[in-house]
């Protein structure tokens, strides 16, 4: 398992929308947006290596919002063979939140939620479940968990709390 970065009953409510800005390449060549991201820029050629920082600015993002809802960073980018959970958070309560995070600049095609199927869930829950097992051993009781989304949708982030659990993948 790789990280990149370690810190120490009712279903809630299922969404909460906020403005964002626009959510395409474009928008990551901001001036605010490159100095977030070391002066990078991006444009439709730049391959993998452009996709990756425009995912990582996003999940940079999500993490932002995450923690102005109170909720505490664990760990970004950790994978197992099976799979990989962009971001895992702690709510106050103590409850693990696994997020994936996802950004679409169009809504064709059901948009940047619909884009997680059922093979997705299924590599998360994997993830999840090897980060559960590797954590185990430092304490011997399993917290409650859940998996969110975040999901920018053409300039507006929108979260999906609860989007799917463990049992229906």
């Amino acid at each position: 398992m790789r990280q990149k970065s370690q810190t120490d009953g009712m279903r809630p409510s299922l969404c909460h929308a906020a403005p964002c800005g626009p959510v395409d390449a474009r928008s990551a060549n901001s001036p605010r947006a490159r100095s977030k991201l070391g002066g990078a820029t991006f444009d439709n050629f730049s391959g993998q290596a452009g996709s990756k920082l425009v995912g990582a600015a996003f999940e940079a993002r999500a993490q932002e919002f995450l923690q102005r809802q109170r909720l505490r960073f664990v760990a970004r980018n950790v994978s197992c063979r099976g799979g990989e959970i962009d971001l895992v958070m702690r709510e106050r309560d103590g409850a693990l939140v696994f997020v994936e995070v996802r950004a679409r600049a169009q809504c064709n095609y059901g948009g940047a939620a619909a884009s997680i199927g059922w093979q997705k869930r299924q590599r998360i829950v994997r993830a999840a479940q090897h980060y559960l097992a590797t954590q185990r051993s430092h304490s011997r009781e399993q917290p409650a968990c859940r998996f969110d989304v975040i999901a920018f949708e053409a300039g507006r982030l929108v979260w999906l709390r609860d989007a799917f659990r463990a049992d229906e993948v």
